[in-house]
């Protein structure tokens, strides 16, 4: 195992390095300049043969690293801009949820046990409960601003089946067995919520085999989708439509309706260690679609009057992510922190800077308007695009009218985080 680790260790610069808590969870890798709406024909296109060679990517300590929570200020309650005039209590249950999972942490016990002992509280009820068993920060960038960019995400609902058909051709696979992920806080502290992925093959020495393994990049997604896949025997369901797929890959978890009469959720599994590349950001680069254009919605127009470029399209984002069945009868997906995530109260933040599971408050506007969104949220989830001291992505929960204000939520907010009196933060 030695021999084996230290192998391991040589090779991480030559692996892809991705985020820890890419989802999302709900996860997800998310992609802010989509718009994921299930509202047309489904795709039929004859799979690709033509596989593309894995590029690595050199690992570099961050030189921005700064300490967790670190960028955390002391405010006052009444800086929060809007706590008010919000109905507090249609957070209470995601508070929770939060609660599920962070009584088992000494600094938050005190707290989560106070929430348990109140029943149906109402606005006062909570104002005095949170003013009595936190106190509140001002999350900010590290430029020292205290504005960000608030995106937003949903469940999207897919069509499938258990089995493959012509109908329904482009699985969903679950988490390939050779899969090997490293922990590079283990040997880099700085990149503490960083991980790289791989697979182990033996080593040579010219053609021989030196009897050594060595770890190297996972399969990219064009080398996933060669027909047939490397990955074939893997699949979870199956589904009707190569781009819902793909939108699917980007908002982490999602309802699957089978052809059956029953509905699943899947949620992410893993991911292939390969950076995510923006499809919305190369078309707009090669002139395809201008920025107004690239949505979610404009992005699967393009796809349907242009099947012949799709392939090599999403082969330009090497990234892949894996699935897996939830257990049935489940609120809402899992998002990061392990408990089902609620509608327009469960947002995605970095974990780096703030904690998972916190209580904030969103000061932002609804999206593409004016109009003011200011919410209690719970950080219960992450995404590989989700990044910063300022930095959300609002789940907006399950479905066409869901996918339409995620698609076209960029705005900006401000984030105030709750955190237990006596939390010990980073000096």
């Amino acid at each position: 195992m030695q021999r084996l680790f230290v192998v391991i260790l040589l090779s991480l610069l030559t692996v892809s390095c991705a985020n820890k808590n890419s989802k999302p969870s709900v996860t997800k890798p998310n992609a802010p300049d989509c718009n994921c709406v299930h509202d047309q024909a489904p795709i039929q296109l004859p799979p690709s043969t033509q596989p593309v060679e894995p590029k690595s990517a050199e690992i570099k300590p961050d030189t921005k690293t700064v300490a967790d929570y670190s960028l955390l200020k002391p405010a006052k309650w009444e800086d929060v801009d809007g706590l008010m005039e919000d109905d507090l209590s249609a957070a209470w249950g995601a508070w929770l949820q939060s609660c599920s999972t962070l009584k088992n942490k000494p600094q938050w016990q005190s707290a989560c046990n106070a929430a348990k002992a109140l029943l149906k509280p109402n606005n006062a009820t909570i104002i005095d409960y949170l003013t009595t068993q936190f106190d509140v920060y001002t999350a900010t960038n590290i430029d020292g601003g205290n504005t960000g960019l608030v995106t937003g995400y949903y469940e999207p609902l897919l069509q499938g089946s258990r089995k493959q058909s012509a109908q329904y051709p482009y699985p969903l696979y679950k988490q390939p067995n050779d899969i090997v992920t490293v922990e590079l806080a283990d040997v880099y502290p700085e990149l503490k919520f960083k991980r790289i992925r791989g697979k182990l093959v033996e080593a040579k020495q010219g053609d021989k085999k030196t009897g050594q393994l060595k770890l190297i990049p996972y399969l990219t997604r064009a080398e996933i989708e060669t027909n047939p896949s490397p990955l074939a025997g893997n699949e979870v369901v199956w589904i009707n439509d190569i781009i819902d797929v793909f939108f699917l890959q980007i908002q982490g978890s999602g309802l699957v309706n089978l052809d059956n009469g029953q509905q699943v959720h899947v949620g992410y599994a893993d991911q292939n260690g390969h950076p995510y590349n923006s499809i919305g950001r190369l078309l707009i680069e090669r002139g395809e679609l201008t920025a107004d254009q690239a949505s979610m919605q404009g992005i699967k127009n393009w796809a349907r009057n242009n099947l012949d470029k799709l392939r090599d399209l999403l082969n330009s984002n090497p990234s892949y992510v894996f699935f897996r069945e939830l257990p049935a009868g489940l609120p809402g997906p899992l998002g990061a922190l392990g408990v089902p995530i609620t509608a327009e109260r469960s947002v995605a933040i970095d974990p780096k800077y703030v904690p998972l599971g916190a209580p904030i408050f969103l000061s932002s506007t609804q999206p593409n308007s004016t109009k003011p969104l200011k919410r209690l949220m719970m950080a219960q989830d992450t995404g590989g695009a989700i990044k910063g001291g300022v930095r959300a992505d609002f789940f907006w929960g399950a479905g066409d009218a869901a996918g339409k204000q995620a698609g076209a939520m960029k705005q900006q907010g401000k984030v105030w985080v709750f955190l237990p009196k006596g939390f010990v933060l980073p000096k």
